[in-house]
């Protein structure tokens, strides 16, 4: 399927239907441009995994999960490995108790499927109608859907992107919080409490969820387990597994069957 421009996804981002569905697929590495929809948005990988990136951080969107993306939020994506786009427009005003901010979505079987039938729905379709309905259901499951920690803040104080950068770039950097605050001239107290004002989390949690999220993508693209594990710094297989299953509930030789 050839990529979906500009020109036409306007008619499903600022359609005056509730909602609105599409698919599109992209080859391994395609990135788009930053850009906002005027609707919100429902990211779903039929296949394959999403980098999305915001101003306050990134979100990593592995098969099974979706993204909720608020009307007029700015965001690029990167694909990990070829991806088939199934997305949603959503109305803001379309239904009350909608997510307001970014948030990674448990994509039941249910919602799955009714994604993949919307997508075929033609437009315009009438409010009570078999399509209609479909469209309500799926918003139904938008609301109730469980959301995951997938998400990496970013904190606005240079000094910690300092930090944060250098972790993302070599994730099984071992050094001590008190080497990291020398490297961010601060004190460590101060770039702990700092980390947590900044991103709501303790500076070990952050390179916790840094390291998951990068063994997320490394294990989308097809990295061994065990490769994975040692380049993120674990002393072995086992103690990443462990870590990865508290986390997301699975082993990371499961999660992505």
């Amino acid at each position: 399927m050839p990529l979906i421009h500009r020109p036409q996804v306007a008619q499903f981002d600022r359609s005056e239907l509730p909602v609105t569905a599409l698919a599109v697929d992209y080859a391994a590495g395609d990135e788009t441009a930053l850009h906002e929809h005027p609707h919100a948005q429902l990211l779903h990988a039929e296949h394959g995994v999403m980098v999305v990136s915001t101003e306050h951080g990134q979100w990593v969107v592995p098969p099974t999960r979706g993204l909720w993306m608020p009307a007029g939020m700015p965001h690029a994506v990167r694909m990990v490995g070829p991806v088939r786009m199934r997305t949603a427009f959503v109305r803001p005003d379309a239904a009350d108790e909608l997510p307001q901010d970014c948030a990674v979505l448990v994509i039941s079987p249910l919602m799955r499927e009714l994604i993949l039938a919307a997508i075929e729905v033609q437009l315009p379709y009438p409010a009570d109608s078999r399509d209609g309905r479909l469209m309500r259901l799926l918003l139904d499951e938008i609301k109730t859907s469980q959301t995951l920690p997938l998400h990496l803040p970013r904190p606005e104080d240079r000094r910690l992107l300092k930090v944060c950068d250098a972790l993302l770039a070599q994730p099984d950097d071992t050094r001590s919080v008190q080497d990291w605050a020398a490297l961010a001239d601060m004190d460590a107290r101060t770039l702990q409490r700092r980390f947590a004002r900044e991103t709501g989390m303790r500076f070990g949690q952050w390179r916790q969820q840094a390291r998951l999220l990068i063994a997320l993508q490394r294990l989308a693209a097809g990295d061994r387990v065990i490769q994975v594990a040692l380049d993120l710094g674990y002393s072995s297989p086992g103690a990443f597994a462990t870590m990865f299953k508290r986390q997301f509930g699975v082993s990371p030789s499961a999660y992505f069957r």
